[in-house]
C-alpha cells in the first residue's frame, strides 16, 4: 500500500469531493499537506480526516449559533 495507484486515486476523490462540497481552507493544497504531514499515503489520508472533522465543527457551531425561528403561531 506504500504508494498503491488505486489508493491515491481513491484519496484524490474524497479530496476533490471535500474541496467542492466542505467550506473553503478547511483543507490545505497537496503541497502544504505534504509539508505538514508527509507526502505518503496515510498522511493524506489524515489530513482528509482532519477537513471532515473540521467540516463537523464548523457545521455545528453555525447551527447552535442560530438562534431558533419565531413561532408564526400567536
Amino acid at each position: 500500500m506504500r504508494n498503491d495507484p488505486e489508493c491515491r486515486a481513491a484519496l484524490r476523490l474524497i479530496r476533490e469531493t471535500i474541496e467542492i462540497h466542505c467550506p473553503p481552507g478547511v483543507l490545505p493544497s497537496e503541497e502544504v499537506v505534504n509539508g505538514l504531514y508527509g507526502p505518503g499515503l496515510m498522511e493524506e489520508a489524515e489530513a482528509l480526516a482532519a477537513a471532515v472533522v473540521e467540516t463537523v465543527d464548523r457545521l455545528t457551531l453555525r447551527a447552535t449559533a442560530k438562534p431558533p425561528a419565531p413561532s408564526i403561531k400567536a
